[in-house]
């Protein structure tokens, strides 16, 4: 397997990297790219790190068609991030054109590939991607993610904190979208925990707001870059053993599924070697999630149509 990491030189980008040359199967190929020109340094360094896993790092004019040619999986975490003041209609146009040419260069160069983006919004530059694919005739909806599953381990991690027990025994699902309130964490499906009335509205509005607690803990100075980099891990290192074969692998992911509620919808799926097996229903909701749901769909459905209209009138 070859997974291309683009933004590679990136306080994302370079923890994902570290982390994928660590955890990826043996004997994978991670290529890494980013217009800064220490990339190759990057990758040198992270030659030195004793696995199986072969590193090759490129900038410059060639070096993204180098980097995605021949890649299973692509992961996109290019663009700027989050500041203090800075809403998500400022990131979407400062991001929106530089996932426009990374789409448009995978579409020419390796138009099978799976495609996880993690640049925000996601909720946008997911579907304006899949109009770049339409338009070029290779859109496959089971190979095209908005990678939310930071949301999952902040509201596992809050959960553990609330509840004062191991993170590593709690585990949710996440669905909707990946900004704000179109968050909506499954709280009534976590076994083993009860919440109060007030614990399911704090909470909720808590794994909502995460990523502003990051920023403000900051002090302005950066967003949320580890925890990120280690969800966009478990998600990718997921998706790779799922192309080789590796039955019964679910994870949550903002798609193409189908959904009723909206056209892109972050929900569980089976992984397998074309990408999305299968859609897997979220379960019943509790009045208050059904409520939540219902609230956020005005909010996704203009994210969506925000992509699509960006590529529509270029």
């Amino acid at each position: 397997m070859k997974v291309a990491v683009i933004g590679a030189a990136g306080g994302i980008g370079q923890a994902l990297s570290l982390l994928l040359k660590i955890n990826l199967p043996e004997n994978s190929i991670l290529s890494l790219y980013d217009t800064n020109p220490m990339t190759p340094g990057v990758a040198k360094d992270l030659s030195h790190i004793p696995t199986s896993i072969q590193v090759e790092g490129y900038s410059g004019d060639d070096g993204l068609k180098n980097t995605i040619k021949d890649a299973n999986v692509i992961i996109i975490c290019a663009g700027i991030a989050r500041k203090p003041g800075m809403d998500r209609a400022d990131l979407f146009n400062n991001n929106a054109n530089t996932v426009k040419y990374i789409i448009e260069n995978i579409a020419e160069i390796s138009p099978n590939a799976c495609i996880g983006i993690i640049t925000n919004p996601i909720n946008t530059l997911v579907a304006l991607a899949a109009e770049v694919l339409k338009k070029a005739n290779i859109y496959d909806k089971r190979k095209l993610f908005g990678i939310t599953t930071l949301d999952i381990i902040r509201a596992e991690d809050f959960i553990a904190e609330e509840k004062g027990i191991p993170a590593e025994y709690v585990h949710i699902s996440v669905i909707g979208g990946h900004s704000g309130k179109t968050i909506l964490p499954v709280l009534s499906q976590v076994q083993g925990v009860k919440f109060t009335e007030e614990e399911v509205i704090e909470l909720t509005k808590r794994i909502q707001n995460a990523g502003t607690e990051v920023i403000e803990a900051k002090a302005g100075s950066g967003s949320a870059t580890l925890s990120m980099a280690h969800a966009a891990s478990i998600f990718c290192v997921s998706l790779v053993k799922a192309l080789l074969g590796k039955q019964g692998i679910i994870e949550n992911a903002y798609v193409d599924g189908g959904n009723p509620c909206s056209p892109f919808f972050t929900q569980p799926l089976l992984l397998g070697v074309h990408g999305i097996e299968r859609v897997l229903p979220f379960g019943e909701l509790s009045p208050f999630e059904e409520k939540t749901k219902q609230d956020m769909i005005k909010i996704l459905h203009a994210d969506i149509q925000k992509g699509i209209d960006f590529i529509k009138t270029k």
